[in-house]
């Protein structure tokens, strides 16, 4: 039997919550287009997502380690398949829609820079005289204005619902960008979930690297009671599995320990504070979606040991300072001499009345590790082919 996008949308009527973010109910898009017979408005959202240009270079985008560092280590876009899946499980067991839940994650870090959060410090004291540089912004400014894919209008032209969930899934009410989408309400509970699955995954995935890279000892993460506590259960289950299989199945017991306090604190949350449309989650004056006051401890305890132990490791300070000179070296050179730049991007302060600067932070957000360090080295070392 062929479902027709009316056959889904009356689905999902039946079947979701009713604070759920309904297909049908959605605000639309800024460009007017006719539905698709099909799929849904956020399925169609999430798979422009996924197969936009941004998307793409996310493989090859650092998450704490610099890409050539090493294959094995997460990438920008491992971590936004981890935090989607996250999300997606956690919105089905809410009765949400988790088709938007998932494009909102899918998207989440479509603005990053090269080099991780350390790329991005580094860029946003670049851009300070010029507004400054914020990579949920940036991701929404990626897919309203910077992918070009179709004749009739910029960017992906993506539903009210995920860019405001772009903008908004987290710490929004300072951020410039969000003025569009009326900062004194909350996103969708879709949105919110998103920010809680990004810390899961990000937790998670760089405990495991932070073993594998060897930055990180077992010794300094039993300090945790979060990973020691999931690290006796997988001891438990298989006293005798294989080491490396044990810091897997430890790392599985930290993300379902998490996953499974977010969803019953929010679902008790829902009931309490008798959440029973989308209206009451914008108007509820806070973000619903929170680790329970048992977890919340565990998890700030566990982010201050990845600070002390592994982000602030002198091997990632040297990553850091390596991505910082790299990308500073690559601002000034632009800024003094746009023309350095390709055409088509140096078109957009020329055609589009764009200021250089945001030109600059522009082509620097969108390159991967590897093309900022073969930029650098074509602009800086006169033996490289230019």
């Amino acid at each position: 039997m062929l479902r027709s996008r009316q056959d889904l949308e009356e689905i999902e009527a039946r079947t979701l919550a009713p604070y759920a973010m309904q297909s049908r109910a959605s605000r639309g898009r800024r460009s007017p287009e006719p539905e698709h017979p099909i799929r849904t408005v956020f399925q169609r959202d999430r798979d422009r997502v996924i197969h936009s240009a941004a998307f793409r270079r996310l493989e090859y985008k650092t998450q704490v380690f610099v890409n050539h560092e090493g294959d094995y280590y997460r990438t920008r876009l491992t971590h936004t398949l981890e935090a989607a899946q996250i999300t997606r499980t956690v919105a089905k067991a809410l009765g949400l829609n988790s088709e938007l839940a998932e494009a909102i994650a899918l998207a989440h870090d479509l603005g990053h820079t090269p080099f991780g959060h350390a790329g991005e410090r580094w860029l946003n004291e670049l851009m300070e005289p010029y507004g400054g540089f914020d990579h949920n912004a940036q991701s929404l400014r990626t897919v309203d204005w910077i992918e070009v894919r179709y004749p009739n209008f910029r960017g992906l032209n993506l539903s009210f619902e995920v860019r405001e969930g772009i903008i908004k899934h987290s710490h929004f009410q300072d951020r410039p960008a969000a003025i569009e989408f009326d900062p004194s309400t909350y996103p969708s509970l879709e949105a919110q979930i998103v920010d809680l699955a990004d810390e899961i995954a990000y937790l998670a995935h760089d405990v495991d690297d932070g073993l594998k890279s060897g930055m990180l000892t077992v010794e300094q993460l039993n300090n945790s009671a979060l990973y020691a506590e999931s690290a006796a259960a997988a001891r438990a289950a298989s006293p005798d599995a294989d080491p490396r299989v044990m810091r897997y199945q430890t790392v599985i017991r930290m993300i379902d320990a998490m996953s499974t306090d977010l969803m019953t604190n929010l679902a008790a949350e829902l009931e309490r504070a008798r959440i029973g449309s989308v209206e009451d989650v914008r108007r509820a004056g806070a973000a619903l979606a929170a680790f329970s006051p048992a977890m919340l401890p565990r998890v700030d305890e566990m982010k201050q040991i990845m600070r002390d132990r592994l982000y602030r490791h002198y091997r990632v300070s040297r990553m850091t300072e390596k991505a910082g000179r790299v990308l500073a070296r690559l601002f000034e050179t632009y800024m003094a001499e746009p023309r350095q730049m390709p055409e088509h991007v140096l078109a957009r302060a020329e055609r589009d009345g764009e200021p250089i600067p945001r030109v600059i932070a522009d082509y620097i957000a969108g390159m991967t590790d590897r093309f900022a360090l073969d930029e650098y080295r074509k602009l800086f070392d006169p033996d490289e082919r230019v």
